[in-house]
């Protein structure tokens, strides 16, 4: 989640795409003209069994000089010992 996270950050769409599921994973990775992302915390994570987990997060972040925060649970799902970001679900700002 951390990692996603600093790839939003710093615009890397390279890692963000190679993490995501590949039964959900976008075309290409939009970025926000003028976002700043500044700040994560990690609410809770359970593992649902060997190869599902959930992540409950707040990310923060600044556009036009206003905050706003991203409030989702995430779902992973492990593919050959690695984990990729499956979906969330947002809730309102």
């Amino acid at each position: 989640m951390r990692s996603r996270y600093t790839a939003y950050a710093t615009g890397n769409a390279e890692y963000l795409l190679a993490t995501w599921h590949p039964g959900t994973r976008p075309a290409h990775i939009d970025f926000e003209p003028g976002c700043k992302w500044i700040g994560l915390t990690v609410h809770a994570h359970r593992r649902v069994d060997d190869d599902h987990a959930e992540v409950a997060f707040v990310a923060r972040y600044r556009i036009g000089g206003r905050a706003h925060r991203l409030t989702e649970d995430s779902r992973f799902e492990r593919i050959d010992g690695r984990w990729y970001y499956l979906d969330g679900r947002v809730a309102a700002d």
